[in-house]
């Protein structure tokens, strides 16, 4: 006889997910007729509006389901709540852009609905097969959003390059897992943990092997050297709200995951530290130095991004509670300039005949003074000055590097920012005291857009003021998670 009652349970700890992906279907059903299609973008609204609800009341509870292989706790929880809320701000940055390019298609906010609920899936469990399967729903839907113009050759290279490195990725990191399965017979985290002595005393090589190729293939997802080749050219190619949700929801998707496997379930591997120290170097140096060379504003971003990863990953090195936090605190800092800044390039390329190039950016402070002071506040928390949210950000991580001893680490952190100092104000440079030869094209706003760039604004200066609150945020899912 089926106990309804437990099925319930079950169903109780994806009520959010569930949410996402009834409201996807519902966008598809009715993209495919053609005086309902207008209701999609509120239906995508009204549905991530829910699905934000119920994760943060989920939020503080720790609850498991289908056989253990769905844990929510309070570290899935505040991911959800993250990758909702960029999923929002990529579908407000996206409406005017998608109409102005004639590329506006139903189905780009049920792509982004499905992606978002895939990262959730990852975020949620302690089991590296429905890791698995969590990375691929989140990657199918952006290969296709790679590729969305389909006019346009950048963008069908993107979309092919992504798929390409996509596919070698998902190789190294099924191999992966099933090595670490042939070692320890379990794919779920907490099993591994209980006996990890034992698995490395009796099968560590295969056991070394597979933590190995699993690293490797969340090195391609999230930009990390030497697995960032793919980076820039997507990026470029992508549309640009595509490439904002590519730089901020699935990198900090990524990281949920990296953070569970390699300091909660590969932890007693104490060589772990000292590889995560040199990829850290190895990619924010490589990342600060290539940025130096672009003219691209999305290719400039796109090596930016990478650096941030190796901000990040200095976290991996340093280990424990206070770094496992840094590194959430991070990710969300980075998500909320880092969104703003792409919300700011969204605008420039809605202008008539303006594409993503420095040279667009001349003669922008006359033309649009306050969007200038804007940009001005996101390439300063990009940079790490203060008092915005990016200062705060990296001073945690580099706070937390000194005093678990890894004093030279942070003092490379700390250079590296430097270097980036100089084609981060170059964008400032450019844009106030360039001349142009024929007066700048104005921008033209859109209520979305607006409200975009005033939470993105108010989030990157209010939590440099005050971060305390942000700070107990990624402390309290942290607490969870240990």
């Amino acid at each position: 006889m089926i106990d309804f009652s437990s099925v319930a349970d079950n169903f109780n700890v994806i009520y959010p997910e569930l949410a996402l992906l009834i409201g996807a279907f519902a966008v598809l059903l009715l993209g495919t007729v053609k005086r309902f299609a207008g209701l999609c973008t509120s239906v995508t609204g009204l549905t991530a509006l829910i699905a934000l609800w119920l994760a943060v009341d989920q939020f503080g509870t720790q609850q498991s389901g289908f056989f253990g292989m769905v844990t929510c706790d309070a570290f899935g929880s505040a991911f959800k709540i993250i990758f909702i809320a960029i999923a929002i701000v990529t579908m407000l940055i996206a409406h005017r852009f998608m109409i102005v390019k004639k590329i506006a298609r139903p189905e780009f906010y049920a792509l982004v609905l499905i992606s978002t609920f895939g990262m959730m899936v990852m975020a949620n469990t302690t089991d590296m097969i429905v890791m698995f399967l969590g990375l691929e729903i989140m990657s199918v839907p952006l290969y296709v959003m790679a590729g969305f113009a389909r006019r346009s050759l950048q963008s069908n290279e993107a979309g092919i390059k992504y798929f390409v490195m996509g596919a070698f990725a998902s190789a190294f990191l099924l191999m992966g897992i099933a090595f670490v399965f042939g070692a320890s017979a379990t794919t779920d985290l907490r099993r591994i943990v209980a006996d990890f002595s034992y698995i490395i005393y009796h099968s560590g090589l295969y056991m070394y092997v597979g933590i190995a190729l699993i690293l490797v293939g969340f090195g391609f997802k999230i930009g990390m050297v030497p697995f960032h080749a793919w980076v820039p050219d997507v990026y470029q190619g992508a549309p640009t709200p595509v490439t904002a949700f590519f730089s901020a929801g699935p990198k900090a998707a990524g990281f949920a995951v990296l953070l569970r496997l390699f300091m909660f379930g590969f932890e007693g591997v104490a060589e772990l530290s000292s590889i995560f120290w040199v990829l850290a170097v190895l990619t924010m140096t490589a990342g600060n130095v290539l940025a130096l060379l672009q003219d691209n504003i999305k290719r400039m971003l796109a090596y930016s991004s990478i650096a941030h990863a190796g901000y990040i990953l200095i976290a991996f090195a340093v280990g424990g509670e206070d770094a496992l936090s840094a590194a959430i605190f991070y990710s969300i800092a980075y998500a909320i300039f880092n969104l703003g800044a792409f919300a700011v390039v969204v605008l420039l390329e809605t202008r008539s005949g303006c594409r993503s190039d420095f040279s667009e950016l001349a003669g922008l402070s006359k033309v649009s003074p306050y969007l200038c002071a804007v940009l001005a506040l996101f390439v300063f928390a990009l940079t790490g000055f203060p008092p915005t949210i990016g200062f705060f950000g990296k001073f945690y991580l580099f706070t937390t590097a000194v005093k678990a001893g890894f004093i030279w680490l942070a003092v490379i952190g700390g250079l590296n920012s430097f270097v980036s100092v100089y084609y981060y104000l170059r964008v400032l440079k450019v844009s106030y005291f360039d001349r142009v030869e024929q007066s700048a094209v104005p921008v033209s706003y859109t209520p979305a857009i607006t409200l975009v760039l005033l939470i993105t604004a108010a989030g990157t200066l209010g939590f440099g003021l005050f971060p305390q609150k942000l700070l107990e945020f990624a402390q309290s899912a942290v607490f969870a998670f240990l």
